[in-house]
């Protein structure tokens, strides 16, 4: 039978613990039509490669593969989860970019992580083809963003939407939504594709479109990896600026901060960009003074600011207007202009000039200085949450006020909103059913003795506290974690419209795959023993 021949292969390559893993027979007859079945030569269980498949950006959960494969075409991929469909008990099969998941959602314990990276050695010039006629970009599944803008740039084109973070990969964020700054006008990244091709849970490989096999594209976009592994998308893409005026306005109270946010994002034509953070003030207190943004003399009079305040944290709105040569000429009066409407605090405008690229890379260049400081690589209890407008102040009051009043985080909080009307319904990704809703990223890291332990407490209050405020997991914590308390009361979301099933129909329940944030008591975890073949990752 076909497994007695991989099984074959397995011994003589030393694969034996694999074999044991993945229950593959090791006795049967031979089945010549397997001898095109070159599955086993690229999977491998060196200690290196089994150790950096065993853990994931979030340095919490670790989780032993039996095996790294290494695909260099889609049709690898579809092979292997043939081969997985084949066991009796189906193994599992866990894509991996950059593995920037945080709670191990890109791992495969006993199972076959994928080196979805490996799709771009030998065959990189047709993983990330530019249409200037059809101002679009077609890029492989496991192509980094930061590379598909210098491609895209050489053509004076850039997608509109991008993460903050760009070492990450296509697939990883299109799995997810992909939000940024830019989210208020041009919708996520998933908004802004126009086809994909996905290897589905049994092994197919399908292009999809919104008008071909469009449940699957639907369900793909933002669908946590459930439906399959996106090799390749076709990404929208505008005229790319070459420079950005780039600004953070500070604030002393929260009711000023969101009503300039939300004006801004109103505005048809403002900001390019808009997000927030929140600056807890002991941070800045007794804090390290150092900062990619700020000088010496901006950080001692934003403490000075804090100190000022009496309350537990400052607001920045994080600002950006696009120009090129055309509107260079303009660009300083735009600026002005969308100032005056503005609330902050007078005099706190800290203003920057850069080159887009730098704008867009900015987390990037601080990752460098994070890595040699030795406080990139720790664990990262991140918690990211979609807040109603309408219930952004009780949530800001009992999170920054109560349960983070008196900390002093290492890492970044993020707050700013959205325009809901640029999401689309039809796709899985799950939203707060308000027109404007908040994305709030506690991004911290654990760098000390009890931190990790503290940092997820505090996680598990503040997920408390959003059941209260109708809050809904931006990402639903699929391993480990504390998705618990939202697993009954999620409050209301949107979901995906019509029927839509998981690949691997046919071992999916007859009412189909319960949506993360539709109120339903049982979490996707759940599934885990009916839906053999669905594929989980995030984040690239």
């Amino acid at each position: 039978m076909p497994i007695a021949r991989i099984a074959t292969f397995l011994m003589v390559n030393s694969f034996l613990s694999t074999v044991g893993n993945l229950g593959v027979p090791v006795s049967g007859a031979l089945d010549d039509d397997l001898s095109t079945l070159d599955i086993v030569p690229k999977i491998r269980t060196d200690r290196s490669s089994i150790a950096r498949a065993s853990s994931d950006f979030g340095h919490i959960v670790e989780a032993v593969p039996s095996g790294v494969f290494h695909p260099v075409s889609p049709s690898d991929i579809a092979a292997l989860i043939h081969l997985s469909l084949f066991q009796q008990t189906p193994f599992t099969v866990a894509p991996r970019g950059k593995g920037h998941s945080s709670r191990g959602q890109a791992l495969a314990p006993g199972g076959i992580v994928v080196d979805m990276s490996s799709l771009a050695r030998g065959d990189h010039d047709h993983r990330v083809t530019v249409s200037v006629d059809g101002m679009y970009v077609d890029v492989g599944g496991e192509q980094l963003w930061i590379d598909v803008l210098h491609a895209t740039l050489e053509h004076g084109l850039a997608p509109r939407v991008w993460t903050d973070y760009l070492r990450i990969t296509v697939g990883g964020t299109l799995s997810n939504a992909g939000i940024g700054g830019q989210v208020f006008r041009h919708g996520p990244q998933i908004s802004n594709v126009h086809e994909l091709d996905v290897v589905t849970g049994t092994g197919d490989m399908i292009t999809c479109s919104p008008i071909k096999s469009s449940d699957l594209f639907y369900a793909a976009l933002g669908g946590l990896g459930q439906f399959g592994v996106i090799t390749r998308a076709r990404v929208g893409l505008e005229q790319a600026p070459k420079r950005v005026k780039w600004v953070r306005l500070a604030y002393r109270d929260v009711h000023s901060f969101t009503a300039d946010q939300e004006l801004l994002i109103s505005k048809a034509s403002g900001f390019d960009y808009v997000e927030g953070q929140v600056q807890l003030n002991r941070t800045l207190t007794e804090g390290r003074r150092s900062s990619s943004f700020f000088s010496a003399s901006e950080l001692a009079r934003l403490t000075e600011l804090a100190m000022d305040t009496g309350s537990p944290e400052i607001y920045y709105i994080e600002g950006a207007v696009y120009y090129d040569d055309h509107s260079a000429a303009d660009v300083d009066q735009k600026l002005e202009a969308l100032l005056e409407e503005l609330s902050f605090v007078p005099g706190f405008v800290f203003a920057r000039d850069v080159p887009y690229v730098q704008f867009l890379d900015r987390v990037g260049q601080e990752e460098q200085k994070l890595r040699s400081a030795g406080v990139w690589d720790v664990p990262h209890p991140w918690l990211n949450l979609f807040v109603p407008g309408s219930r952004i102040h009780d949530f800001a009051a009992g999170v920054f006020h109560g349960i983070l009043g008196g900390t002093r985080p290492v890492g970044l909080i993020l707050m700013f909103p959205m325009n809901r009307n640029r999401w689309d319904d039809r796709m899985t990704s799950v939203t707060p059913d308000e027109d404007v809703f908040y994305a709030v990223g506690l991004l911290r890291s654990a760098v000390a003795t009890g931190d990790l332990e503290r940092l997820e407490r505090e996680n598990e209050a503040v997920l408390e506290g959003g059941n209260r405020v109708q809050a809904v997991p931006a990402a639903p914590r699929l391993a480990g974690g504390v998705e618990a308390a939202f697993r009954s009361e999620m409050g209301p979301g949107r979901r995906a419209q019509g029927h839509v099933r998981p690949a691997g129909d046919s071992v999916a329940r007859a009412g189909g795959l319960p949506i993360p944030g539709s109120g339903e008591r049982r979490s996707i975890g759940d599934d885990r023993r009916v839906l053999k073949y669905i594929l989980f990752t995030l984040k690239g």
